[in-house]
């Protein structure tokens, strides 16, 4: 709006000139109030001069005078010009000139069309921030009228913080000229829920540039969030669902997802023997009994569900029993006639559906690789909208994906079932109890239990009284490195059983799996076996001697324990682990002296936690030298202190206390290589034996000497040497400087020689030969009968 630069004069024009021209002419006394109404101004406005005059011209303009007021509520752009009216004394009024704006008619029409026919919902506001204008669709979302809006502030008529947010953001770009999108939840009058609508709030400027108000437009983009959601819903099903290989837990980690998300409330159930890892039966129609894996609630009701690991029953109307047997998804409203049915089958369902206000339902089975192993339901209560169409194909990706973990879990479970059965067969079975060693063992699998690994132990009695001591690890997890651990630890059994000292036992074990990897196709699995590169620690404690003989191949060394309560780290030659080579592996002999403790473990024990494995061997040296009342207190206090650390690898510990055997159990001979000393070697042992009270061993016992002394004499070489052990058995040997071994033959009824050695099987319980560095030692072991 302008002003003519001379105040006191009038255009060159008579005021009836202008009342005869095509723009809008009004003539207003001093307080502002209509006197003159021309016809431009009646077309203009569409105001009869009867209706304006005496009014307050100001009513027919906005508040900065920018924009006038049509009769029938459209405003219109406009040229507008003052001019004062000149008297002698003071101002009479004003003369008041408006041009229109260029548009034609039509042009106007149009934009008034599609200003009001824009299926979004558009409001003008003024510079305060009041509403001035809002078309029809705004009118509907919300139930009120321009009438009723023009002039007020959107926080007056529609209450809550969103709207309060939404009149600030408006104030905001007035002041900046700034646009801002917003995104907000909120429920309407006249709506029974919020939804989600989206924001352009935009500055309205004149052609100088100069902010004169703001636009809003808002519209319901309800089914775009949901589609979005939808999506990254399924989009996070893919990471969060399949997480660990758990049954139970997988189960869980859907309900997670899914609740509150997505539904109020969602149950997982499945046929019982996918817990066990078993591949269920065909599900055919009728009654379903399913055990509940997982639940998850939005809130608490007050309705009673099955607890997790319980079975319940599900009748042949129930959406679970039918989606089962058809292998399809189902959804449902409350209302329709087959969930009632299903209702009136089942009061139980139907009482704890009334109590969580359920309104929709959907059921679908869980299947994966051809197998039907339960079914999830989605339900949703009065506090949001029932489940569509499109919620179906949602729940369908969700339980696929679901479907296939869950498979994996079960798959997993019995392998790991398997793993954790042979490994119980291979290990031994509680501590060990031998004349020479008092043993105690533990072994955790890594992953707090839920893998099977290839960590072993063994304890084997040897002959004369000595036992063989054994701790492995085999690369790798689960039933491959069970099998693989079995292998091996069968194979040192073997060596072990003829006696082989403990380098040569581990170059014999590297030639197994040597020869196994070259039989092995690896290129159809393309996994290296796990035998190959796995580590082996053997010693041979001798309980005569008091030594113990070792040898390791790319374990690590054991630690003693002396009585006095100093621990060392025996030091060890550290052979290359098996399968890498033909390097030599070199055997240590310690002396142990009666009451130490021998601790023998694989690396899982040193490397638990972040500390390395120097500082793991410090701390197992300190926990192992430390009182404890028995060995097993020891094997528990060694393992809790590392089961509160990550533990990535498996560990395993076998500890043994050491005994000597006292002169009074052992008695010696050396033997001259003559026959006729045979008979003197029979007398002494038969004394020995009537000393220890075995009167009732001595006729097996002086046949076995004979026949093994006059064997020495006839085939080995001096020196001969014969020793008895008396233990829990009756150890007969006999040692001679020849390395060959006499074989065991069945003679035929003519022969004159041959049946010594098979009548010392059969005599005895077991006998064998063991190779020394000075020549071989027959030996032969009988039971003694208990008091």
């Amino acid at each position: 709006m302008t002003s003519d630069e001379s105040p006191g004069r009038l255009p060159p024009a008579s005021t009836g000139a202008f009342l005869g021209t095509a723009a809008a002419i009004a003539v207003t006394d001093p307080d502002g109030r209509v006197t003159h109404w021309s016809s431009g101004a009646q077309t203009l406005w569409g105001y009869a001069p009867e209706e304006v005059l005496g009014k307050p011209l100001a009513d027919l303009f906005t508040a900065d005078w920018a924009v006038l007021r049509h009769r029938d509520g459209r405003l219109s752009d406009a040229q507008v010009r003052l001019y004062p009216l000149p008297s002698d004394k003071r101002p009479t009024g004003c003369l008041v000139m408006v041009v229109p704006g260029t548009d034609s008619p039509d042009e106007c029409s149009l934009k008034r069309w599609m200003f009001q026919e824009q299926p979004l919902a558009l409001s003008i506001f003024d510079r305060e921030g009041r509403i001035l204008f809002g078309n029809e669709v705004t009118e509907q979302v919300t139930g009120l009228s321009e009438h009723d809006v023009r002039g007020r502030f959107l926080a007056e008529i529609l209450q809550g913080p969103a709207y309060e947010e939404v009149e600030q953001r408006i104030r905001r770009v007035v002041q900046t000229g700034k646009p801002e999108f917003g995104e907000r939840f909120v429920r309407l009058p006249g709506e029974p829920r919020a939804h989600p609508w989206a924001l352009d709030i935009f500055p309205l400027t004149d052609e100088a540039g100069q902010v004169r108000g703001a636009g809003l437009s808002a519209y319901d983009y309800s089914q775009q969030y949901e589609s979005r959601e939808r999506l990254a819903l399924v989009s996070e099903a893919r990471t969060r669902i399949g997480a660990s290989l758990d049954v139970v837990g997988t189960a869980r980690e859907l309900t997670e997802v899914a609740v509150p998300r997505f539904a109020d409330l969602v149950s997982v159930d499945l046929l019982d023997p996918v817990f066990q890892g078993d591949v269920p039966p065909p599900v055919l129609s009728g009654p379903v009994p399913l055990r509940r894996a997982a639940y998850g609630v939005a809130s608490a009701t007050s309705g009673e569900h099955p607890a997790p690991d319980e079975i319940s029953n599900h009748v042949a109307t129930s959406p679970i029993a039918r989606c089962l047997a058809s292998g399809r998804a189902e959804r449902h409203h409350v209302n329709d006639s087959q969930v009632v049915r299903w209702f009136a089958d089942d009061p139980v369902q139907a009482a704890q559906a009334r109590a969580c206000g359920v309104h929709s339902l959907i059921a679908v089975p869980i299947r994966a690789r051809g197998t039907t192993l339960g079914a999830v339901m989605f339900v949703r209560c009065s506090s949001r909208e029932p489940f569509g169409p499109d919620d179906l194909a949602v729940t369908e990706d969700l339980v696929a994906r679901a479907a296939v973990c869950l498979d994996n879990a079960r798959r997993f479970t019995r392998e790991r079932g398997i793993s954790l059965a042979l490994q119980r067969n291979l290990l031994p079975h509680g501590p060990t109890t031998l004349p020479a060693v008092e043993t105690a063992s533990r072994y955790l699998p890594a992953g707090g239990g839920t893998q099977a690994g290839g960590d072993w132990y063994d304890v084997i009695p040897l002959p004369g009284g000595r036992v063989g001591l054994v701790v492995g690890d085999v690369v790798g997890h689960g039933i491959n490195a069970s099998a693989t651990m079995g292998r091996l630890r069968t194979a040192v059994r073997t060596l072990a059983d003829i006696d082989l000292p403990p380098d040569e036992l581990l170059t014999h074990l590297d030639d197994i799996v040597t020869h196994t990897e070259s039989e092995e196709d690896t290129t159809a699995t393309g996994e290296i076996p796990g035998d190959i590169g796995a580590s082996c620690l053997y010693a041979v404690y001798d309980p005569l001697t008091g030594t113990c003989s070792l040898a390791r191949a790319g374990h690590p060394s054991p630690i003693l324990v002396h009585p006095d309560g100093t621990s060392t780290v025996i030091d060890l030659p550290a052979g290359p682990p098996l399968g890498l080579g033909s390097l030599p592996f070199e055997a240590v002999e310690v002396t142990v002296p009666e009451g130490s403790l021998l601790a023998l473990f694989t690396d899982g024990l040193l490397s638990a936690g972040d500390r390395d494995v120097d500082e793991g061997l410090d701390a197992l040296r300190h926990t192992l030298a430390g009182p404890a009342s028995s060995l097993e207190v020891l094997c528990d206090t060694v393992m809790d202190a590392r089961t509160l650390e990550t533990r990535t690898d498996d560990i395993a510990l076998l500890v043994a206390r050491t005994r000597l055997f006292g002169e009074d159990r052992v008695a010696s001979w050396d033997v001259p290589v003559d026959p006729a000393a045979v008979a003197e070697t029979r007398r002494r042992a038969s004394d020995r034996l009537a000393s220890w009270g075995l009167e009732e061993a001595a006729f097996v016992t002086k046949l076995v000497i004979s026949e093994l002394v006059t064997n020495a004499i006839r085939y080995g070489s001096a020196p001969i040497h014969l020793r008895l052990i008396k233990d829990e058995t009756l150890i007969c040997e006999v040692s001679d400087g020849s390395s060959t071994s006499p074989h065991l033959r069945r003679a035929r009824v003519f022969d004159e020689g041959g049946r010594g050695l098979f009548l010392v099987a059969e005599l005895t319980q077991r006998w064998g030969t063991r190779h020394t560095r000075t020549g071989k030692t027959i030996w032969a072991e009988q039971f003694l009968s208990t008091p």
